[in-house]
């Protein structure tokens, strides 16, 4: 079975529209899904996958383990670091939907939602230049 045809299995299994790899292993998860390339399982970085539920599934805690397991199976990885993503945080999310697409199953809903994400990132990034720029002139006591 393909990377690609395993990782639609469980996406299946679990009611994900969309799956999205980021971080400093995006793009060798892309690559492993797509088939053009392998995913190095002795790399000890973990992997961080962001996943969008389909309308009206919710994962409880044994759901959640059970994903991250199915899916550090599927990339043969150390570690997955699993983010839902209609609950992180809006600047997560918007590094999640930044990264590599792994996996979606509704073009469309997954269009909107980073769309939805972009939007609320932006109405959070005057606050957060601030947040940063506060933090640069504390002076370290």
């Amino acid at each position: 079975m393909t990377p690609a045809h395993a990782l639609r299995a469980v996406a299946g299994q679990f009611g994900i529209d969309a799956l999205y790899g980021f971080g400093s292993r995006a793009a060798e998860a892309w690559s492993f899904v797509e088939g053009r390339g392998a995913f190095d399982a002795t790399h000890p970085s973990d992997l961080d996958l962001a996943a969008l539920p389909a309308i009206g599934r919710r994962w409880d805690a044994a759901d959640r383990v059970a994903l991250a397991d199915a899916l550090e199976r599927v990339f043969a990885a150390r570690r997955v670091d699993l983010v839902v993503l209609p609950e992180a945080p809006a600047l997560l999310a918007l590094a999640a939907v930044s990264g590599e697409l792994l996996y979606v199953r509704d073009r469309h809903r997954e269009a909107e939602y980073q769309l939805y994400v972009l939007r609320r990132a932006g109405d959070l990034a005057p606050f957060e230049r601030e947040r940063r720029e506060r933090l640069l002139r504390t002076p370290l006591s």
